[in-house]
């Protein structure tokens, strides 16, 4: 079954949000303290990640065509807007503004990662759940600890998971007849570079060391396809 390990993964951040919600009442400053040493270890991530690419010009390309794109889209704010209008209609105590962040923040350090690709191709092309279930281990104990700081937002997370995730790994059941593996293997390589940077970007935000429209980036993971396969064509 190619969605299996995508199942276990969103069910495992079902888990992680909702034990988070009884640990809601942590002092503010260990709250602070906690989101410190998760957007160090994020950054830390998203560094090894983008360390990672091996034409950076393809990196560079991707990103700055996802922005424009992104902008002219106004990704970031269609997904805040999503965000307020599912937090305006569920009970919590938390406001419209922290239930956005949470949902956003989540979605995008769940989403943006080498173990979703990697562990959705494994699953789709050769059946393996191993990856996937692993990154739904980590998932969980990451939306416990976001939960008890940004809120119920963070268990919505699991619907873009799911979406994201469920598609790779189904495309990828028919991926091997349209795809050269070599120019997969390439691809998936620039494609963790891009999605590290904007992990870093995550981290930033969280440090608050700066505010990133991440949500306005992320056309370039979708960019960067299109960017690689010129860069092949060359």
């Amino acid at each position: 079954m190619a969605l299996f390990g995508t199942l276990v993964n969103g069910a495992l951040i079902l888990v992680g949000s909702l034990l988070g919600l009884l640990f809601t009442k942590i002092p503010e400053r260990y709250k602070e303290t906690v989101m410190h040493g998760i957007g160090l270890a994020v950054v830390l991530i998203g560094l090894q990640m983008a360390f990672s690419t091996q034409v950076i010009v393809v990196v560079l390309l991707s990103l700055l065509s996802g922005a424009i794109i992104g902008e002219l889209l106004d990704v970031e704010g269609k997904l805040n807007q999503f965000g307020n209008w599912i937090g305006s209609r569920i009970k919590t105590n938390a406001s419209k503004e922290s239930f956005s962040q949470g949902f956003v923040t989540a979605s995008l350090i769940f989403v943006v990662g080498a173990m979703a690709i990697i562990g959705a191709l494994d699953s789709g092309i050769r059946g393996d759940h191993e990856v996937l279930i692993t990154k739904g281990i980590l998932d969980g104990f990451t939306a416990l600890v976001l939960t008890t700081t940004l809120g119920a937002g963070v268990a919505l997370s699991v619907i873009p998971v799911l979406l994201y995730q469920g598609t790779i790994a189904l495309l990828a059941t028919q991926i091997e007849r349209w795809v050269p593996e070599v120019f997969l293997n390439g691809l998936i390589i620039e494609l963790t570079a891009v999605g590290g940077l904007l992990i870093v970007a995550i981290g930033l935000n969280m440090l608050k060391v700066v505010q990133i429209r991440i949500g306005n980036l992320l056309p370039s993971i979708i960019t960067v396809g299109i960017v690689y396969y010129i860069y092949q064509l060359i």
